[in-house]
């Protein structure tokens, strides 16, 4: 048995992270901001206060070349933009997102919960559904009118 396939039959499980921890793979970083919606935002430099606010979470990408950008209540995260991700609570067991670049810190306050955005999703769904339903019916109604009043 090569060293290679000895390693790879003892390589570690994947790290399992549940409500607080350190995440620096790319790709987790991207899963979980991707589920941000709205946010309280507080951007601290050096350990001073350097911005806060409220806003959007709009886009959520992984590219070396693009900014994160957060202007007018909306938020463009790139997870490029920092070295990782600190995921934790508050005393009021509310989760918080901490992403960490060398002194620079930009903490991410979820004020949307996606079990009660996903609720929201289907239920505009299910109205969206039954609208074009609707509208489908009574295009065939009145396709049905036409036929009857132009038959001979």
């Amino acid at each position: 048995m090569s060293h290679d396939q000895f390693f790879r039959s003892e390589q570690l499980p994947a790290p399992c992270i549940v409500d607080t921890g350190t995440i620096v793979n790319k790709q987790d970083m991207l899963r979980l901001l991707a589920d941000l919606s709205r946010v309280r935002y507080v951007h601290m430099q050096d350990g001073i206060l350097t911005s806060e606010g409220e806003g959007h979470v709009l886009e959520v990408f992984a590219d070396p070349q693009r900014s994160t950008l957060i202007a007018n209540h909306a938020l463009y995260l790139n997870v490029y933009s920092f070295d990782y991700l600190e995921l934790g609570k508050s005393a009021e067991q509310e989760p918080w997102f901490s992403l960490i670049q060398d002194d620079r810190q930009l903490r991410l306050i979820p004020l949307s919960n996606p079990m009660v955005e996903q609720n929201h999703h289907r239920l505009n769904v299910a109205a969206l559904e039954a609208v074009v339903a609707e509208v489908l019916s009574a295009n065939w109604d009145v396709q049905i009118d036409d036929e009857e009043h132009f038959s001979f």
